[in-house]
């Protein structure tokens, strides 16, 4: 009888457990490794002080990091700032990227980490002062050959610099390679702020490929005009495609006939928000999710797409941007109707791909160009694709469960290889 994971109880973990209890049973996985991947293998729960800038405020701040997989190589996986971080979440996402490095083919388990705050109510010093506690809280299970942090909801390429600094003081001398997404100045790589959409964009190219369907002709939407949303209907606009809709948290804007994205990029940068935006028609988050559309990419947070709008889609493929975007029984009524779904283990692996560039990039001390970066990350998301979409079509499935089965199948051949110690 299987236990009871009641330390991480929370809706993503329910949901990234029951894919893999689905997967399991359709794979026939041995027993024994099945229980051993419903847990993480380390959950590390930190508390700590936290002075706000008036220095007569201190607040506690509740922060995690957990690492699901030691067994393909160091752990690697985001670091999240947002007020819903919760041990059950961190430990959903270190799941996922462990299926995540496996399709791709990366020498990593998975790894999530976050802390309970609200970045956006704080001032740059105050964050700063969060991350730096939070790495000291956590430094004895990060490193380079050991977990390897990166960005993910709320952090970006400045956390990593404190991260990556508050480890190398304590370590006496430079480590770069304890984090990746930094700063090209400090060792980052070139592409990779852009990496994760790019690869959204490579999976979407390949599923409309496959279904005859020319990028001239497509229209997207994109739910989420972050990092991810807004490079990946950048590189979209570019390549042909017509991008109809995109939002944000302060709601969407829609116009068939196609969105200037140089002037929505020009309002963002006067006004932060969509809000008020004029080049067309004003929609919400949920309503964008429903407009007509070749190419859905919901690139925001996760459980936008459940049983109780999934029959109301009207895209032909959804390419998922964000993690965990779609219920268990949306999925069914997704696939029921026909619509492709490309899952967010393989269709935003593009981050954790060029973190491994630039992980190994670091250690090798030589650096490749952005043209040979995005190369790399074309060629592998091209073959992760056709390789989870071959698969599909010889077991039968869709693309989710596809891609679960190869990357718990590669997880279950190394744990199998490696053996039980003692």
């Amino acid at each position: 009888m299987r236990s009871e994971q009641i330390e991480w109880e929370s809706p993503m973990y329910r949901l990234a457990v029951s894919q893999l209890d689905q997967t399991a049973v359709r794979m026939g996985l041995d027993e024994n490794i099945w229980e051993r991947l419903r847990s993480p293998q380390r959950a590390h729960v930190v508390s700590f002080p936290f002075r706000r800038d008036d220095y007569d405020t201190v607040e506690t701040v509740v922060g995690y990091r957990v690492q699901h997989l030691l067994t393909m190589g160091p752990t690697k996986g985001g670091v999240r700032y947002d007020l819903d971080v919760d041990l059950g979440q961190v430990t959903a996402l270190a799941i996922w990227m462990t299926w995540k490095c496996a399709i791709m083919g990366l020498p990593f388990g998975g790894a999530k980490g976050g802390v309970r705050i609200n970045p956006r109510e704080l001032s740059a010093t105050e964050l700063q002062r969060i991350t730096r506690r939070y790495t000291a809280e956590i430094i004895e299970v990060i490193g380079p050959d050991r977990d390897i942090p990166a960005p993910d909801l709320g952090t970006n390429e400045q956390v990593m610099s404190w991260i990556m600094d508050t480890y190398s003081q304590q370590k006496g001398f430079s480590v770069p390679g304890v984090v990746t997404g930094k700063p090209i100045e400090i060792g980052g790589s070139q592409g990779r702020r852009e990496a994760t959409g790019r690869g959204v964009i490579s999976c979407a190219i390949e599923a409309c490929r496959e279904r005859g369907i020319r990028l001239e002709d497509v229209s997207l939407a994109v739910q989420g005009y972050g990092q991810v949303g807004s490079t990946a209907a950048r590189i979209a606009s570019h390549l042909g495609t017509r991008v109809v809709a995109i939002s944000d948290v302060s709601g969407g804007v829609f116009n068939e006939k196609g969105l200037d994205l140089d002037a929505v990029d020009t309002w963002l940068g006067l006004h932060g928000s969509l809000a008020g935006f004029g080049g067309g028609d004003a929609v919400t988050n949920t309503e964008l999710l429903t407009l007509p559309c070749d190419v859905l990419v919901p690139a925001a947070i996760q459980n936008q797409i459940t049983e109780d709008n999934a029959d109301q889609l009207r895209c032909q493929i959804l390419v998922e941007g964000a993690n965990g975007p779609t219920s268990l029984e949306a999925d069914a009524i997704l696939t029921g109707r026909g619509i492709a779904v490309v899952p967010d283990i393989l269709a935003n692996a593009g981050g954790v791909t060029v973190s491994y560039f630039e992980w190994v990039q670091g250690l090798q001390k030589l650096f490749w160009t952005e043209e040979e970066v995005n190369d790399r990350l074309i060629t592998l998301m091209q073959r992760a694709y056709r390789d989870v979409s071959e698969l599909a079509r010889r077991e039968g499935v869709g693309l989710r469960t596809a891609a679960l089965m190869r990357g718990i199948g590669r997880v279950a051949e190394a744990k199998r290889r490696r053996g039980i110690f003692p």
